[in-house]
């Protein structure tokens, strides 16, 4: 039974939003709303034309026998800096922070709307990158790794410090913590990446740069490689960080803790981006 264009939309929309990266032939829709595929091509340049005015992302098309379209999430750099401000108001409210110049994240790591917002920003910056996992420290930057992957449509990996039973056999290195120095320990389960992966590496927040370095050298003993580094925020940093290229949304400029005050301002996100 054929379907009206205006449900076919709708449908074909969820479809594609649920599925970001994948790439769906014409004739899917086709025997899915037992139509023709040039009606399917008119409704798809409606939605691409509206995803891009809304900046919900992009549809690609791929012509051939062998193409079809995919959706690839993004978000317009005027959204994302409104969510960036709106975000560095918020965590600049002085009972978030705490003790050793950190702030609190969690209740804001714990809201969908929030996370699924940084996720496309945080994936519209890898258009153009080819990533097969995306990779993260236990625990908080668990939610930012989901969402940012959720986005690519790829896996995430966990990295741990201490062992888990259920991992089975891992790979573990030494690294040095860039805020305090000390010796510590991470590792990965050895089925959680495989060799030649293209890995992006995401944290809620950095200091010295340690754990980041860390997951890099990770990377390196599973002969993958380095995409990018993203951070949702930073603070200053006194000494030499360990890490240099990175990109983060938020950075935490003024932490006076005896007068209990700080001050929140947009990372080096958009230093790039005109």
């Amino acid at each position: 039974m054929k379907v009206k264009r205006s449900e076919r939309l709708i449908d074909m929309t969820r479809y594609l939003l649920e599925r970001p990266h994948t790439l769906v032939p014409l004739t899917f829709f086709a025997n899915r709303y037992d139509s023709a595929k040039s009606s399917i091509s008119e409704d798809l340049t409606i939605v691409k034309k509206t995803f891009q005015e809304r900046g919900t992302g992009i549809l690609e098309t791929i012509a051939g026998a062998a193409g079809g379209v995919r959706y690839i999430p993004s978000i317009s750099n005027e959204e994302a800096r409104a969510f960036i401000e709106d975000m560095c108001a918020r965590l600049s409210e002085v009972d978030r922070l705490l003790p050793g110049g950190y702030v609190y994240l969690s209740d804001l790591l714990g809201q969908p709307a929030v996370l699924q917002k940084i996720g496309r920003i945080i994936a519209a910056q890898y258009l153009d990158k080819e990533i097969d996992a995306v990779m993260t420290v236990a625990t908080k930057g668990v939610p930012i790794a989901q969402a940012v992957s959720n986005c690519l449509n790829v896996p995430f990996v966990i990295v741990r410090r201490d062992s888990k039973i259920t991992e089975g056999s891992t790979v573990s290195i030494n690294y040095v913590s860039g805020s305090s120095n000390r010796v510590e320990k991470m590792e990965l389960s050895k089925r959680s990446l495989k060799r030649g992966s293209r890995v992006l590496v995401v944290d809620d927040f950095m200091k010295g740069g340690g754990t980041v370095d860390g997951m890099k050298s990770l990377i390196e003993e599973f002969e993958a490689k380095l995409v990018g580094v993203t951070v949702l925020a930073e603070s200053t940093f006194p000494g030499k960080r360990m890490v240099d290229d990175y990109s983060s949304l938020l950075c935490v400029d003024e932490v006076d803790v005896r007068n209990k005050s700080i001050h929140v301002k947009p990372g080096n996100y958009f230093d790039d981006i005109q």
